[in-house]
C-alpha cells in the first residue's frame, strides 16, 4: 500500500478522516481486509492513535454505515407517497451498490445504526405522508425487510453451478436432474443464462429487484385504499 503524503499525515486525525478512510479501504480491498493496524498505516498513525475515535473494530464498522447510509438522498422525491418510497429505496440500492462490502456489514449488526434508523425514520415517514396507518405502515416495513435498504437475502447466496457442457456426462446429468425437478428445469431453460447474479445465473439483478418492489407497493397502495387494519389478536384483517 502506497505511504499517505505529506499533506495527508499533517491532517489532523478525527473520527470522520477515520471512518471515511477506512470506508475508501474497504471499497478497494474488500471488508475481510480491512484491519485497525492496516487502517493507521493507511493514516500514517500508530494503531493506539485510533482508539481516540473508535472504540474498537464493531464501533468502526458501524460508522463506516453511518458514513454509507448517511450519504442515501432522503429529499423529497416524486408526486406521491409510491414515488417517494421507490426512489429512496433505489437510491439506497444505487448507494449500498457503490460500496458492495456494506449489506454484509448491515447483516451482521445486532442493532441500527443512527444513519439507518434516519433511512427507516423517511421511508416510514413518506408513508406516513401518504395517509397510510400506522397499523398498516406497521406491516408494510415488516414486508419490505431489508430490501427498504436496497438489498434483498436471496434463498441461497450464489446460484448452484450448472454441469460443464463439455463435460463427460454432462447431457445425461442435465436429463436426470430435469427429470428430478421438472419445474426447476423449466424456468432456469426460459431465460439465457450467464454467470454473475445473485438472483440465479441468468437473471438481472436490477430488475428483479425493482419488480418485487413494485408488487409491494401497489399491494401497499390497495390495501390503503381498502382501508385494511390488523385484526388485533395476531392475524391480518380485510
Amino acid at each position: 500500500m502506497a505511504e499517505p503524503t505529506g499533506a495527508a499525515r499533517r491532517s489532523p486525525l478525527n473520527r470522520d478522516r477515520v471512518l471515511r478512510t477506512a470506508v475508501a479501504l474497504a471499497d478497494a480491498g474488500g471488508i475481510e481486509g480491512l484491519s485497525m493496524r492496516k487502517l493507521a498505516q493507511e493514516l500514517g498513525v500508530v494503531p493506539m492513535a485510533l482508539y481516540k475515535h473508535v472504540a474498537n473494530k464493531e464501533e468502526l464498522l458501524d460508522g463506516m454505515l453511518d458514513v454509507v447510509v448517511g450519504s442515501i438522498d432522503r429529499q423529497p422525491q416524486g408526486a406521491d407517497w409510491k414515488d417517494t418510497v421507490r426512489s429512496r429505496i433505489l437510491g439506497a440500492r444505487d448507494t449500498l451498490r457503490a460500496h458492495a462490502w456494506a449489506s454484509q456489514v448491515l447483516r451482521s449488526r445486532s442493532r441500527p445504526t443512527p444513519a439507518v434508523l434516519a433511512h427507516l425514520d423517511s421511508v416510514i415517514g413518506a408513508f406516513r405522508a401518504g395517509g397510510l396507518s400506522v397499523d398498516l405502515t406497521h406491516h408494510v416495513m415488516h414486508a419490505l425487510g431489508s430490501r427498504v435498504l436496497g438489498f434483498t437475502q436471496e434463498l441461497f447466496d450464489s446460484p448452484p453451478a450448472e454441469p460443464d457442457p463439455s463435460a463427460e456426462g454432462s447431457g445425461e446429468a442435465l436429463a436426470a436432474a430435469a427429470t428430478l425437478y421438472p419445474h426447476v428445469a423449466e424456468l432456469a431453460g426460459a431465460v439465457a443464462h450467464d454467470r454473475g447474479s445473485v438472483v440465479g445465473q441468468g437473471c438481472d439483478d436490477q430488475f428483479e429487484f425493482e419488480f418485487a418492489l413494485d408488487l409491494l407497493l401497489d399491494g401497499f397502495e390497495k390495501l390503503h385504499r381498502q382501508g385494511w387494519k390488523s385484526s388485533g389478536t395476531g392475524g391480518p384483517r380485510r
